[in-house]
């Protein structure tokens, strides 16, 4: 194991070990207050535009960086008070009386306090703090030949090029190396004969000496100016030009399927602990992979592939019937998702109703179709409030849990949760996506 000593200096009054426990302490607490506004947002928070920053507040309290100063107690002080008439030296400053003092915080008419500090965080920084510590389950590379872009990159240093490429360090690097091994004189050299020669020029009459020395003077000069027009402060042999070739660029693509039942039961509370995990998902995903596409399939009887809108917002009647959603999206796969190109991604919504014995049929379909093309799959089951305590970790539940819990015990990239409140979304996905034991297979790899 390495062991790293850091031996910089301090700077005055500070501890470079301070510095790093106060950027740690600032960095949980922005943390903190980021995970709790996920908890409370609302859908229209959440459908906002994704461009506009997120706004953090966190305690102002600690944001001070710690820095070293003298007690204020103990040793003899002497101050100088300004304006005194009352006071020798020797004498002791009573104490203000009770409540003369101000402390505490002070309130403003805008009704932000001195406690808090608010500021805005860009998207990119606010997502980078929301799913710091996960990673995706299973990100394999697959074969995107329709997705082959041709780019460049650099490719070394060439002598002739066009003039925006023209690498100027390289090139003025070359050219001081080669004026120093040639000699070139210098400017100032060349000025301080010419000065030389003025000095000597202005006293009339010379004598015989210093007509001599201008004569060695102004033939130097002509050597020097010579020597300087031969060898010349930047010559063609420096140029130095950036070169780029091209190359073929692959781009990752990854397609969410959203599925989730829309019969009678499913109000719209369910449907909206649904969205946030949708959403969620989606984010993380566009952030690991250069094309996202999310496809919403939605479910009662009978399964159809539809729009956000409708997906969320329609209405349908019905009975429920899980499978149809999942043969919906093993034919939308089929036709336009090969998986040799595509990271499969699945996301499952339910209040746990089936029909019959149509849990085992959804059994046989993720353990044989689905599971095996996708990168994850995530089931997420909305119960009551008051029955999601006592069913999360117990083994009842409806017909369709249960097949679920078979599944999850044969494959390891398949989860599923129990989710009763809008606070239990955030924990369940990152406990979903917290990395997995190294080594571990997933399908796919």
């Amino acid at each position: 194991m390495h062991h790293f000593i850091d031996r910089r200096r301090n700077p005055k009054g500070k501890s470079l070990g301070n510095r790093q426990r106060f950027l740690r302490r600032a960095r949980d607490n922005i943390k903190e207050r980021v995970d709790r506004s996920v908890r409370g947002k609302t859908l229209q928070q959440d459908s906002g535009d994704p461009n506009e920053g997120e706004k953090v507040t966190i305690p102002a309290k600690g944001l001070k960086e710690p820095r070293l100063a003298h007690s204020a107690t103990g040793g003899l002080r002497h101050h100088v008070l300004p304006g005194n008439k009352e006071f020798v030296v020797g004498d002791t400053i009573p104490r203000p009386q009770g409540g003369a003092g101000q402390g505490g915080s002070k309130a403003s008419e805008d009704g932000e306090g001195e406690d808090e500090f608010s500021f805005t965080l860009s998207q990119d920084e606010y997502l980078e703090i929301l799913f710091d510590g996960l990673e995706l389950p299973d990100l394999v590379e697959k074969n995107t030949f329709e997705t082959l872009t041709v780019g460049t990159r650099r490719a070394g240093l060439t002598t002739a090029g066009s003039p925006n490429n023209l690498n100027l360090v390289r090139t003025m690097r070359n050219s001081l190396g080669r004026r120093i091994a040639l000699q070139r004189p210098t400017m100032a050299a060349q000025k301080e004969i010419e000065s030389q020669i003025e000095e000597l020029e202005m006293k009339e009459p010379l004598t015989a000496k210093q007509q001599k020395l201008l004569q060695e003077l102004q033939a130097r000069l002509e050597a020097i100016e010579r020597k300087r027009r031969v060898v010349g402060y930047i010559d063609p042999l420096d140029l130095r030009f950036d070169t780029y070739v091209p190359e073929k660029i692959r781009n990752s693509k990854a397609v969410v399927f959203c599925l989730m039942d829309v019969s009678g039961s499913m109000q719209e509370r369910e449907k909206d602990l649904a969205k946030r995990f949708f959403l969620l998902l989606h984010l993380f995903l566009t952030r690991g992979y250069e094309q996202t596409e999310i496809v919403f399939i939605r479910h009662t009887h009978h399964a159809q592939e539809v729009d956000e809108e409708a997906f969320f917002y329609a209405r349908e009647t019905g009975g429920t019937i899980v499978s149809t959603a999942l043969e919906k999206m093993k034919e939308v796969i089929a036709d336009r998702y090969p998986t040799d190109e595509w990271n499969i991604y699945g996301a499952q919504a339910s209040d746990g109703e089936n029909f019959g014995n149509d849990s085992q049929r959804c059994k046989t379909l993720l353990l044989q179709d689905l599971l095996p093309v996708c990168q994850f799959y995530a089931y997420v089951e909305i119960v009551d409030e008051d029955a999601d305590m006592l069913l999360s970790n117990a083994e009842a539940g409806e017909d369709l849990w249960q097949a679920y819990r078979q599944v999850r015990n044969k494959v390891q990239h398949f989860e599923m949760q129990r989710v009763s409140l809008p606070s239990h979304i955030y924990p369940i996905f990152r406990e979903f996506f917290l990395p997995k034991i190294k080594g571990a297979q997933h399908a796919g790899s």
